[in-house]
């Protein structure tokens, strides 16, 4: 009989762990996968990115309803509670989760409902919902536990007024005024998701602008929207203490503000699930925040020890978790040159919603790079026309001299998609990463990638000569 029943455990069924396990599968390891919920998926397709995105889909449907004068004809506006929204989530984690159960019986990989913990860096205890224990041992693991809401210890979320952004898919009544505190991606989205509902949403930014890391003009283009949809945003804010009753909440600021609404959102900050998993068994140390550091292959200072996703902290996105868990299994199976993912778009869903890649403006200028700008207005494009989603903008930064694109930036509809087709150009070889290849190629028409032309041209036209 084998030392080891398995060659690789991965414990985790989110973005991560599944890629990892498939990626190890398909090579022809022998691999386990180790997920303390009932169903597969982890944190993404149950309280994360799939709910609060189907979500959003649902709220974006409706306000095109409201506000399309041809169904205007038709009828009056609606107005849905967010618990009947919530139910298009649930029909899509149903999907999910059956699509995701036939990858891994289809893979043979073995699955393991409980909480994972290290006896040694090879073995691993499952103790089970009946309370009965399961080792496992393998000469490599993955982790990829994902991260929850950081909860401080002086708010009550155990109030029914209180929430967090998992437990805020759960919340019984819609209410006519929300708190949000904290402007990072998760905060943005669910203040543009009550927004669109008519909620009275307060937005406290403990930072001064929103989501500082995106190019300036973006980040005022959200700012701005978010306004015109009702909320109120209040930057360089944080919070004193939290009165909570039954009739609501107060919030108080440090500033000296009182802040009153129906229920409060905290979205300030995630926490690595790492602290079930008995670590110091292995010698290994979470940070403050339970992150665990990870070198370019993504193992940890334990060897044999790898670990991907949410868990390792930034960039915190699905889609990088995904990429690192097939890396992480690649490095584990003996692969000298594997890819650290560093290139990762930036894809927020707010309404409109917003992706980038690539450098900034502000960062172009400390570089002392000379660049220059190619904007499109989707207003000005035929498809914006007819669809109605004329909000947006495409902006292209690319090198003077050389015409290199250097970063992409996109606001509106569709932004996420429309990303993909500029950030395929940049990481084509010089010369083929130029802002010619928008003119010197044919689009669709009429198409939002038609954007692409106009703003090339946009910005090749400010130069004298090209």
């Amino acid at each position: 009989m084998d030392a080891f029943k398995f060659d690789l455990l991965v414990i985790g069924s989110g973005p991560a762990g599944e890629s990892a396990a498939l990626n190890a599968a398909k090579h022809g390891l022998r691999a386990a996968v180790i997920e303390d919920r009932r169903m597969v998926g982890g944190g993404c397709t149950h309280s994360g990115t799939i709910p609060s995105k189907a979500l959003r889909h649902a709220v974006k449907d409706l306000t095109r309803y409201n506000t399309n004068a041809i169904f205007r004809a038709i009828g009056e506006p609606s107005r849905i509670s967010f618990q009947t929204l919530l139910q298009n989530a649930g029909t899509v984690i149903r999907r999910q989760v059956a699509m995701r159960s036939q990858y891994y019986a289809k893979n043979r990989i073995a699955m393991y409902f409980g909480v994972a913990s290290f006896i040694d860096a090879n073995t691993v205890r499952v103790t089970l919902p009946d309370g009965a224990v399961e080792i496992l041992r393998a000469p490599k693991v993955v982790i990829a536990t994902g991260s929850r809401p950081y909860r401080p210890a002086d708010i009550d979320f155990a109030h029914p007024t209180v929430f967090d952004s998992d437990t805020i898919l759960a919340m019984p009544h819609t209410p006519r005024r929300l708190l949000i505190y904290g402007a990072g991606v998760i905060g943005c989205e669910y203040a543009s998701i009550f927004s669109a509902l008519g909620v009275k949403v307060d937005l406290i930014n403990t930072r001064d602008q929103l989501l500082s890391y995106l190019d300036d003009e973006i980040s005022d283009a959200l700012s701005y929207h978010l306004r015109t949809q009702g909320a109120v945003i209040r930057h360089g804010e944080e919070y004193d203490r939290l009165e909570a009753s039954a009739h609501g909440v107060t919030l108080h600021l440090r500033s000296g503000k009182r802040l009153q609404g129906e229920a409060l959102l905290w979205c300030n900050g995630r926490t690595g699930n790492t602290d079930r998993m008995e670590l110091h068994n292995i010698g290994l140390q979470p940070d403050s925040r339970g992150l665990l550091n990870v070198d370019a292959r993504y193992e940890t200072s334990v060897p044999g020890v790898f670990a991907v996703g949410d868990v390792i902290g930034a960039p915190s996105l699905a889609s990088a978790a995904y990429d690192q868990g097939r890396s992480a299994a690649a490095a584990a199976r003996g692969k000298e040159h594997t890819r650290h993912v560093d290139d990762t778009p930036t894809g927020i869903y707010t309404l409109p919603e917003i992706s980038s890649v690539g450098a900034t403006e502000r960062q172009l200028t400390a570089a002392r790079i000379p660049y220059e700008i190619g904007r499109a207005f989707f207003k000005e494009t035929a498809r914006a026309q007819i669809s109605g989603e004329d909000v947006g903008m495409l902006k292209l930064l690319f090198h003077i001299d050389t015409l290199e694109i250097l970063g992409v930036h996109c606001f509106g509809a569709e932004a996420t998609e429309i990303i993909h087709i500029g950030q395929a150009i940049m990481k084509q070889p010089a010369p083929r990463n130029t802002v010619r290849y928008f003119i010197e190629t044919t689009f669709n028409y009429p198409t939002m990638a038609e954007a692409y032309r106009i703003a090339a041209l946009n910005g090749l036209n400010r130069l004298t000569s090209y």
